[in-house]
């Protein structure tokens, strides 16, 4: 079997479907299954619309030669992916790892809802509506949807798409091999709560600052950049002035030495899909503090492997990483129960599970 996959990330670039699509490319040609890779970093330095474009015949060139094509979003690569399917009459399949219009009305359009509600509200902004319509038409023309949490199985059913059509396949970790850790991040104060993830409004590290501000001694690394970058700066200098550290992009690699070396590990979004770096700290055995949202607790169990406390509560937040940095005897459980290893985020389990479900198309 031939298949094109339509990526809008790949190494060196960063982020989970960079990842994804390398595993892919890796893994499935032992399955019975040849990729070509069409990467929108090609196509990314043209203006917006002559990109996609650009992209369209790129994804349609390569499709010619191939039996599907398979997109690892539903509207930047996925659209240009779905037209090129479209106009060669081959299947498409899609993985959806959140709601793209969502996200950019978060960023952008001044939507406030949680995920939960917007999939079920009528949005006022016509940008929105119009993402919205984008990324519905896309997963509609899909012969399957790849989901990789139940969570988003059911955001994507309340897109209005039938429920058989969407296959969940949990993300797999691989265990790379750990880069270095940087020296301004060795020389913080002990204990250490790691935090990573894109500095964007749904991760509130907001209130992660706030909660180990109230730890005597504690320190926090921030992994990650993103537009709220500046007034996060402001507000650790304000709140943990000479125990907080952003590190900016650290590749892949290094941030797993950065995790790895933490005392705890928090995740504080009020929306996730399900979260590589929470399999990821989850298997390197750090204590994880994480709110109870998304594909979350489909990852953590509560008061085994970690902590899950509810949404927007920094109290609780606060509480739960000084009980995991004051009890030695409960971060050593929670260390020792992590580590053991769950096939479900296996690497040979999504590969086999992906080629089983593209060869039965």
């Amino acid at each position: 079997m031939k298949i094109v996959v339509a990526t809008p990330l790949y190494p060196p670039e960063i982020g989970g479907p960079s990842t994804y699509a390398k595993l892919l490319a890796e893994g499935l040609p032992a399955r019975g299954v040849e990729v070509t890779l069409v990467k929108f970093g090609a196509v990314r330095h043209l203006p917006k619309l002559v990109r996609h474009l650009a992209y369209f015949a790129r994804v349609r060139r390569a499709l010619k030669r191939a039996d599907l094509v398979l997109a690892l979003d539903p509207v930047s690569v996925g659209l240009p992916a779905c037209l090129a399917a479209r106009s060669l009459q081959k299947p498409l399949v899609v993985k959806v790892v959140g709601d793209y219009a969502w996200e950019q009305g978060r960023q952008r359009f001044g939507v406030e809802q949680v995920l939960d509600e917007f999939v079920r509200t009528k949005q006022a902004s016509l940008r929105v509506r119009l993402l919205q319509a984008v990324q519905t038409r896309v997963a509609r023309c899909a012969k399957r949807i790849i989901v990789p949490s139940v969570y988003l199985e059911g955001v994507v059913a309340a897109w209005g798409i039938p429920r058989d059509g969407i296959r969940v396949i949990y993300n797999a970790v691989s265990r790379e091999k750990f880069g270095v850790i940087p020296a301004n991040v060795a020389k913080l104060p002990r204990p250490l709560v790691v935090t990573a993830g894109r500095l964007v409004p749904w991760k509130h590290v907001d209130g992660v600052i706030d909660a180990v501000a109230s730890i005597p001694e504690a320190s926090l690394a921030i992994v990650g950049d993103g537009p709220l970058r500046a007034a996060l700066t402001r507000r650790a200098g304000e709140r943990l002035p000479g125990r907080a550290l952003f590190t900016g992009t650290l590749s892949h690699a290094d941030t797993l030495a950065v995790v790895k070396s933490a005392d705890a590990f928090a995740l504080n979004s009020s929306y996730e899909g399900l979260s590589h770096l929470l399999i990821e700290a989850r298997m390197l055995g750090v204590p994880i503090v994480a709110t109870k949202v998304g594909g979350n607790p489909e990852v953590v169990a509560d008061g085994e492997d970690g902590l899950l406390i509810p949404e927007g509560d920094t109290p609780a937040l606060a509480r739960s990483l000084a009980r995991v940095l004051g009890d030695d005897e409960f971060r050593a459980r929670c260390t020792a129960r992590a580590r053991e290893s769950e096939r479900r985020f296996e690497v040979e389990t999504m590969l086999a599970a992906t080629a089983t479900l593209l060869q039965s198309i």
